[in-house]
């Protein structure tokens, strides 16, 4: 029975041989196929197929992104992928130089631990390879600074050395989706090695299956039957191709041989049909392998420019994502009413869009027209922070179902008023105009920020862990229910619509959104947002709201 290799690295990423060294001693070793799979590069695939013509041997383009996972390095492979797809060659463009500067950073920390090595003199001695951690323990091998490979990872570049340097990698979610826009077939790679419980691997095949999914790697070179087993169990489960591969580097892996191994790797050519039959059943129906997200968007600073309006390109883009049944959901801390009248001005007419109002209190329903979830301050809450703005004269308002209810007319009420228009009631006691608990009251200051601070301060005690205190604005103190939150939103929404978390966008760019950033599964932080809300997206924009950022994130989502 013939058989075949769907996992093989070549010396344009981390193996030591060449693409057509490769092929050569696939097909001495007489197999039907070979999958070359080299870390996030397809440089070596032209090299390969152009070596297996006139040969009895098939070269599958591949590659395997680098990917994390709940703190765990994840790998996903891609195979039959269109190597020379625009879009996935600008995306792996954008790796190569997210890799470039961290290895940068890490040549300049092994200078200051004494090694001669700068960023030049590695790519020298490794040409036309994407840089890896097996070639900074080569060259420090190679110039004396280490006995043997390993020891460089103990002592300089392992995950806790002093010299190793994160790179922020994409989420396996986002490898799957770039696979799939390449035309591959995406699989998760040797799930063994992750060292997960059963749970926690569930979860993440649970995810990539919604994403798109194909195939996992059971066969592999490191598994023990009962391993295998395992995982072919858990392909069954959620309806994934099975595959296989020897993960062969060449010399870097002593005893690991391409085909077999370390002698009982066996990958039947049944593997790569069952495979080959999956990849034409999607190309077929493409439409029932593309899953459809929902965006969760900020208004102010995100979707909208600082004169709350959105570009022609800005409204191409949300046109093109609602097109291609993705679905809206505009979020802010502005009341429900205030939001309906934002989506109203701005003619957003899209099929299936939510509103997300007083910082996640509210979730209404544009095509049923009514409100699927709220949740609010107690009417004591809102006596005891309107009792003590009053006592610090700081302004401070809240909501009914329809109205701002205010204390005064103040200049800070007057300043608020200026982008949101819902009708506003004066009443010295506001809880007079109250049947039940609002959503949310705020405090605006436009003169002295330091007096929100301290006000926040002043009822920090109060409201301890039932009541959330967040700044929108350096103007806007948010007071809601800590059950609330744009994060809750979204995941309470995702629960009623049925949606899986992995599916969901979301944007944003202050204090108040970010646990919408960081419960989604894809984030996108503003180039003008706040560090805390940049640190914790998948990405920031390269352009803020005046600029497009949101509308240029969005285009390769789509």
């Amino acid at each position: 029975m013939n058989t075949v290799d769907l996992h093989v690295h070549s010396t344009k990423s981390d193996g030591t041989l060449s693409p057509t060294e490769l092929v050569e001693y696939a097909v001495k070793k007489g197999l039907a196929a070979i999958a070359l799979t080299d870390h996030d590069t397809v440089d070596g695939i032209d090299e390969a197929l152009a070596a297996a013509e006139n040969k009895n041997i098939t070269v599958i383009p591949g590659i395997e992104f680098s990917s994390e996972y709940e703190g765990i390095d994840v790998h996903i492979v891609g195979l039959f992928i269109d190597h020379n797809n625009p879009f996935f060659k600008e995306r792996l463009e954008h790796f190569v130089n997210s890799r470039t500067n961290r290895n940068k950073e890490m040549c300049d920390k092994l200078q200051d631990a004494g090694i001669d090595i700068t960023f030049e003199k590695l790519t020298k001695e490794f040409p036309d390879c994407v840089i890896t951690r097996s070639h900074y323990a080569a060259y420090l091998l190679n110039h004396g600074y280490t006995k043997y490979h390993k020891e460089a990872f103990e002592r300089y570049i392992g995950d806790r050395g002093p010299c190793f340097v994160p790179r922020k990698k994409i989420t396996p979610f986002r490898a799957v989706e770039i696979i799939l826009k390449a035309g591959g077939l995406p699989v998760l790679a040797h799930p063994v090695l992750y060292h997960m419980s059963d749970a926690r691997l569930n979860k993440l095949v649970s995810g990539l299956t919604a994403v798109g999914l194909a195939g996992i790697e059971a066969v592999y070179c490191s598994h023990s039957p009962s391993e295998e087993r395992q995982i072919r169990k858990l392909a069954a489960k959620y309806h994934l191709c099975i595959s296989g591969g020897s993960d062969f580097h060449g010399d870097t892996k002593p005893g690991l041989d391409l085909g077999n191994g370390y002698g009982k790797l066996f990958i039947p050519e049944s593997v790569l049909a069952d495979l080959q039959q999956e990849l034409h059943k999607r190309q077929e129906n493409p439409q029932d392998y593309r899953p459809h997200k929902i965006l969760f968007t900020d208004l102010d600073g995100t979707l909208l420019n600082d004169q709350k309006q959105i570009s022609s390109y800005t409204r191409e883009m949300l046109d093109a994502w609602c097109a291609a049944g993705h679905r809206l959901v505009l979020c802010s801390g502005r009341d429900i009413n205030s939001v309906n009248d934002v989506k109203n001005a701005l003619e957003l007419n899209y099929p299936g869009m939510l509103l997300i109002g007083y910082n996640g209190g509210q979730i209404y329903d544009c095509d049923k027209k009514e409100t699927l979830y709220k949740v609010s301050l107690s009417l004591e809450q809102v006596k005891y922070i309107m009792a003590e703005a009053k006592k610090q004269g700081v302004h401070c308002h809240t909501y009914s179902d329809t109205h701002i209810i205010s204390p005064d007319a103040s200049e800070e009420l007057a300043y608020y008023q200026h982008a949101i228009k819902t009708p506003v009631i004066i009443a010295d006691d506001v809880l007079t105009q109250l049947t039940e608990g609002p959503c949310k009251c705020i405090a605006v200051e436009i003169n002295d920020h330091s007096r929100l601070e301290h006000f926040r301060d002043s009822i920090k005690s109060y409201a301890g862990e039932d009541i959330a205190l967040m700044f929108s604005s350096k103007y806007y103190l948010e007071i809601f229910p800590a059950a609330s939150g744009k994060g809750a939103a979204l995941q309470k929404l995702c629960e009623l619509l049925n949606i899986p978390i992995v599916l969901t966008v979301a944007a944003g760019d202050q204090e108040n959104d970010l646990s919408m950033i960081q419960s989604a599964g894809y984030s996108i932080a503003m180039q003008n947002g706040s560090e805390a809300v940049k640190k914790a997206a998948t990405i920031v924009t390269a352009g803020d709201n005046n600029h497009d950022g949101l509308a240029h994130a969005l285009i390769s989502l789509i």
